[in-house]
């Protein structure tokens, strides 16, 4: 079957209203979740480029084809970045190909910085997509919000390709700190990493970063002007120091190398195991960490936790009685096929979504049962 790879958003309309049958999206191939999608594939990647770029009014606006690396090029140049810190999903997933804007918003895929400047959705000014009829539909940014109703620019970051697909993304931007600094609380228990990181959050200093690794400890992040940080840095090092030895980092470099270890999961990548992504109440991150029993990864101060359990095990039998929400990230398609990938929704929230679906995708084209 032949790959559709459309260059223009007209293309993107004039395709999905010509297929006949399932069409499996696919941005950049690096965040390939959910069960797997048999059907005639569209590539966004044609559809590449930054359209708007206002370093003063910290706007950009890009196709959903560009990959992030141009994007954060662009913004390097004149001293600004994305503000939600784009994770790196190759090493953990298995996957390869390039990571693009579109793929990003479809996935909502925000990195540790979230606990201070939100997720990829509160970036978003403002999206054009084409829906499962072949509509192009256009919210937020640079136009009023159109006849539907929907916050559209917060349903489509999430949405994973199943309400329309991306072919145009508006987002804020903001200027690059001057100077960061990276303290590390030698910690190797979880609770009592929370405990710690607790405290930072807690504290009137900024944290733009607060993690936990096996083998590095409790990680927190500040960053902003060079003297405000090394004020805030020695505040917080006193703060943790009832927690365990602490460790001041402040080269650029160093601390970089500690975040994109945060950012992307290192410690978990190439290891055996299915790989889940729990969302849950900090205070309960220790416990789903014990009850899992495997190699863990802390992040977001305990509301993000990265487990391996053994292969073909659903972790959520395990969680049973925790609050949150637990996504399957990486295992064998049959895997997959058995236990559902994402996280199943009340009966409520269900009849919502599947209203969703018949509202934008009336024809049940896009990435059917990935997210079923």
């Amino acid at each position: 079957m032949t790959e559709l790879c459309p260059e223009t958003e007209q293309e993107l309309a004039e395709a999905i209203r010509a297929v006949a049958g399932p069409v499996a999206v696919r941005g950049g191939g690096t965040r390939g979740i959910g069960r797997p999608v048999t059907g005639q594939v569209l590539e966004t990647r044609g559809m590449a480029g930054i359209v708007l770029y206002e370093p003063g009014a910290l706007t950009l606006v890009a196709k959903a084809g560009t990959p992030v690396a141009e994007i954060e090029a662009a913004l390097a140049a004149e001293g600004q970045r994305l503000a939600f810190e784009v994770p790196d999903r190759r090493g953990l997933l298995g996957t390869e190909g390039v990571s693009r804007i579109g793929g990003v918003v479809a996935a909502n895929a925000s990195g540790p910085r979230r606990v201070q400047a939100g997720a990829c959705r509160d970036a978003l000014l403002g999206v054009r997509f084409v829906d499962g009829a072949g509509t192009v539909v256009k919210n937020g940014g640079r136009v009023m919000k159109n006849v539907t109703g929907y916050d559209l620019v917060k349903l489509m970051a999430g949405s994973h390709g199943t309400l329309g697909v991306l072919s145009e993304v508006a987002l804020k931007v903001l200027p690059a700190p001057e100077a960061a600094a990276s303290l590390a609380v030698a910690i190797d228990d979880p609770g009592a990493a929370v405990a710690a990181l607790s405290a930072a959050l807690g504290s009137p200093f900024d944290v733009t970063g607060a993690a936990w690794l096996p083998d590095a400890g409790a990680l927190v992040r500040i960053e902003g002007f060079a003297a405000s940080v090394a004020y805030r840095a020695e505040r917080l090092a006193a703060l943790l120091a009832p927690h365990g030895a602490v460790t001041v980092e402040r080269d650029a470099d160093a601390v970089a190398a500690h975040w994109a270890a945060v950012r992307d999961v290192a410690p978990l990548h190439g290891r055996p195991g299915d790989l889940w992504r729990l969302a849950l109440k900090p205070s309960d991150a220790p416990e789903a960490v014990a009850r899992l029993g495997g190699a863990a990864v802390i992040d977001w101060g305990g509301g993000l936790v990265w487990a391996l359990v053994p292969a073909g095990e659903d972790a959520r039998a395990r969680l049973s009685g925790l609050g949150g929400h637990a996504t399957l990230m990486r295992a064998a398609p049959e895997t997959r096929a058995r236990i559902a990938p994402f996280p199943p929704e009340p009966a409520a929230v269900a009849a919502l979504s599947a209203g969703l679906r018949q509202r934008f995708d009336p024809r049940g084209v896009l990435n059917p049962g990935l997210m079923g």
